[in-house]
């Protein structure tokens, strides 16, 4: 890193200011990303990932589920009419 040669104190005073808000900057940054990860981790959002994961799952497979549940259905009432 080259270091910087400064012909006034205006200069310097500029760049402070600078460096000053940068790190405000980087400051609220950091503070938003921590809001948002606990936002992230709130029982509302923790919940809602799960009954979404459960119900992309659940309706993915419903095809499956009914294709193994009609036939034993047909055969419970089929047997249930002959009295068995």
């Amino acid at each position: 890193m080259q270091t910087k040669k400064y012909s006034s104190y205006a200069q310097i005073d500029s760049e402070l200011e600078i460096m000053k808000i940068e790190k405000e900057i980087s400051y609220q940054k950091l503070v938003l990303s921590v809001q948002n990860t606990k936002e992230s981790f709130s029982f509302f959002n923790i919940t809602t990932n799960v009954l979404d994961t459960v119900k992309s799952t659940f309706f993915s497979s419903y095809g499956t589920i009914l294709r193994l549940v009609i036939p034993i259905i047909i055969k419970w009432f089929k047997n249930k009419k002959r009295g068995n």
